[in-house]
């Protein structure tokens, strides 16, 4: 029986670009964290200590939550696509303004790599990977074939 992790599936390009477009955002909150954490020991946080403190738990803790959405995305699981969906609105929110603001650059960072994951979450072949249920999953988190079950579900109800 053939698992997203085994050779014999088949990911999508599409898959690829979209995991590659959420970890890297993982990874620029992540790398901000640190920033922080850099900024905070050595007394130069821009906020209050308590402030900075908080701010460096969200961006890693985000981050953390994103990287975990991006390798679950690629083993071809449901729920992560809620999760990079609420992240991709997420940056909008902060890039449309960041772009309409003056900072150009830093906004078309932003908003460009959303709009690209926006665009692939619900493309076909991504839908197509992602669509298996968490219900009947196997031991090792895989879903188990089905035949074409003609547009019912496994509760027989179309």
């Amino acid at each position: 029986m053939p698992t997203p992790d085994a050779p014999s599936f088949h990911r999508p390009w599409t898959l690829a670009v979209l995991v590659a477009v959420v970890l890297l955002e993982a990874a620029v909150l992540v790398g901000f964290a640190v920033f922080y954490a850099v900024e905070l020991l050595a007394g130069n946080a821009e906020t209050s200590p308590g402030g900075a403190a908080f701010t460096l738990v969200l961006l890693a803790a985000f981050g953390a939550w994103l990287a975990a959405a991006g390798v679950f995305l690629w083993r071809g699981r449901r729920w992560p696509r809620s999760a990079a969906l609420v992240a991709q609105l997420f940056a909008l929110v902060i890039g449309v303004p960041t772009l309409t603001g003056g900072v150009v650059v830093l906004g078309i960072a932003i908003v460009v790599p959303a709009l690209v994951a926006l665009f692939l979450l619900f493309e076909k072949r991504v839908l197509a990977v992602t669509q298996g249920s968490a219900r009947g999953r196997n031991h090792d988190g895989a879903a188990p074939e089905r035949p074409d079950a003609g547009g019912q579900d496994a509760g027989g109800a179309s």
